[in-house]
């Protein structure tokens, strides 16, 4: 993410790149070659004085370096989740206000055409609602190395989960009033205490609930790996993924091929008033481009004084949401809100 967001900013004439923070050497795309590589972050905010600083670095130090960008005068895009506490994430967003600075979340599926359509398009129908989601991810070698990475401070539930619990929040303004998880160790490359297969079930106060599942590893099945449907009193809307799509490939993560429209109504034959309808997404933006969009928006945020509270306040919440489904996984207990 890191380098796709510097070659994002490497192509929007609206930003400069000052200097790129990577404790190794990187491997970079031939536009960020010439740009100097500094190994301590501390140091290099200091000397550097950015206006705006990036972070995209494991989630456990998202927090504290968010904080200490605020503290030296940045606005700050910071990758999802924003931290691994909800205390940590209330710290950020407290921080920015303290500075008056802009705090953009890592919600990179906000920035895309057909999830905001699909976002639309299933509030037209109205709820209450029922959210059927998941994204499993066979992975091997290099990304299975990453994901046992990531698992050393986040379960799958909390670090994919807080985008797609985010979409259900956009869809019902519903509070979440109770969380219940589960979880199972599938593999004996990660520590005792964690869990690489997670699912976890939300319930609204307007009487909503939805689902999510989250697993990575060589061992995770490819079948139905890609569900996202959102079903009301009214009908359906769903996403119909390409059979041959593979869940190890970062564009099936966020194409979403087909939106299926499925109204509820029926006539005197009790037969279907309407047919389904399909709504072919083409020209999609891949996951660069999808980056682009999102510092695009990061850029208009900050000349044009965009009013970020609910995007703030929905970056907490949905991580409130999914760090109770891990609590719940470790306790047996649902987690009242």
């Amino acid at each position: 993410m890191g380098r796709s967001h510097a070659l994002a900013y490497h192509n929007n004439p609206g930003f400069e790149i000052v200097g790129l923070v990577n404790r190794s050497k990187a491997d970079l795309a031939p536009e960020l070659q010439g740009y100097t590589i500094h190994p301590d972050f501390t140091a290099a905010l200091q000397e550097l004085k950015p206006d705006l600083c990036s972070i995209c670095t494991y989630s456990d130090s998202h927090a504290d370096y968010a904080v200490m960008a605020f503290e030296a005068g940045c606005d700050v895009f910071v990758e999802k989740p924003l931290a691994t506490t909800v205390a940590d994430a209330e710290r950020v967003v407290a921080a920015a206000k303290k500075a008056g600075k802009k705090l953009v979340v890592g919600y990179i599926l906000r920035h895309h055409p057909s999830w905001v359509r699909l976002i639309a398009e299933a509030r037209k129908l109205g709820g209450p609602y029922v959210f059927r989601m998941n994204l499993n991810q066979q992975s091997s070698g290099p990304t299975w190395s990453t994901h046992k990475s990531l698992m050393q401070t986040t379960p799958p539930i909390v670090d994919c989960g807080v985008h797609y619990v985010d979409v259900m929040c956009q869809i019902t303004d519903a509070k979440a009033v109770e969380v219940r998880g589960m979880g199972l160790r599938l593999s004996n490359e990660i520590a005792a205490d964690m869990y690489n297969y997670g699912h976890l079930q939300v319930l609204y106060e307007d009487g909503s609930l939805g689902w999510y599942e989250a697993a990575w590893g060589p061992m995770i099945s490819e079948t139905a790996f890609f569900v996202k449907d959102v079903m009301t009193p009214n009908g359906s809307v769903s996403i119909v993924m390409d059979p041959n799509a593979k869940s190890d490939d970062i564009d099936t993560h966020t194409k979403t091929a087909v939106i299926r429209i499925h109204k509820a109504e029926t006539g005197a034959d009790g037969k279907f008033v309407h047919k389904d309808e399909d709504l072919k997404m083409d020209g999609e933006p891949g996951h660069q481009q999808l980056c682009d969009l999102e510092q695009a928006y990061v850029l208009k945020a900050i000349t044009e004084n965009i009013d970020l509270e609910r995007h703030m306040d929905d970056a907490v919440q949905s991580l409130r949401i999914c760090l109770a489904a891990d609590e719940s996984v470790r306790t047996g207990k649902p987690v009242k809100l």
